[in-house]
């Protein structure tokens, strides 16, 4: 067997104290998980569930530098925790998802807000607004045995220097474990899957030379230059 073109490599993430690094499946990404979030981006967080979509694994951004998409004229930024698998199953109960965690990282949901919004005031999904190339920016991940289980800390997201994101993970509407098993009953999960959690309230635009900077408790900072 030959290959008609050389297949992709894949993304890989580096991993803190360790040379060996993590090799990304999917991505997936829960919307509306933040209350303060989900209302200031016009929905009711009593009557509406969080919400699942998918970023292609080649989005993901390890070096800090994220290019300015095209066809929008309205990026922000979400900053999230971020779940990476070290095993998979399906209609795993929330009792045991933990299990399935390698890791922790931080992450931001770049979002073409101009293109979402039309996709979903049209009634079409969002994925030219959220699943465009170098959308997702990731730091290094950390291991649950370095940093144990994130269930609470503070996460807080500066542009410029000036502070916009200001929140606690213990905010979250679902947290690790149900996020978890409600996405293995949808799909059967992988090792290697990432989920992003969910971001605060507080996003905004950027423009090409602005300079973010998220911290999430017990994981450092992820510094990511727009150009």
């Amino acid at each position: 067997m030959s290959y008609i073109f050389p297949p992709q490599v894949l993304s890989i993430i580096p991993i803190h104290s360790s040379q060996a690094v993590f090799p990304v499946h999917r991505i997936y990404c829960v919307g509306k998980n933040y209350a303060a979030h989900a209302r200031e981006m016009g929905s009711d967080p009593t009557t509406e569930i969080p919400c699942f979509f998918l970023k292609p694994a080649d989005a993901i951004v390890t070096n800090g530098v994220m290019p300015y998409p095209s066809a929008t004229s309205n990026l922000h930024y979400e900053g999230e925790l971020v779940i990476a698998l070290g095993k998979g199953g399906s209609n795993i109960s929330e009792q045991n998802a933990l299990e399935h965690v390698f890791g922790y990282a931080m992450g931001l949901d770049m979002t073409r807000r101009d293109l979402q919004t039309q996709a979903g005031r049209n009634g079409q999904p969002w994925d030219t607004g959220k699943a465009f190339d170098h959308s997702a920016p990731i730091s290094t991940i950390y291991p649950h045995s370095l940093v144990g289980h994130i269930t609470s800390g503070s996460i807080k997201l500066w542009v410029n220097g000036q502070l916009k994101q200001d929140s606690d993970i213990s905010d979250l509407i679902w947290d690790g474990p149900r996020m978890i098993s409600e996405l293995s009953k949808l799909f059967t999960l992988q090792a290697g899957d990432l989920i992003f959690t969910g971001t605060p309230a507080g996003v905004g635009p950027v423009l090409a030379g602005d300079q973010l900077e998220l911290k999430i408790a017990g994981l450092g900072v992820l510094t990511v230059k727009i150009v």
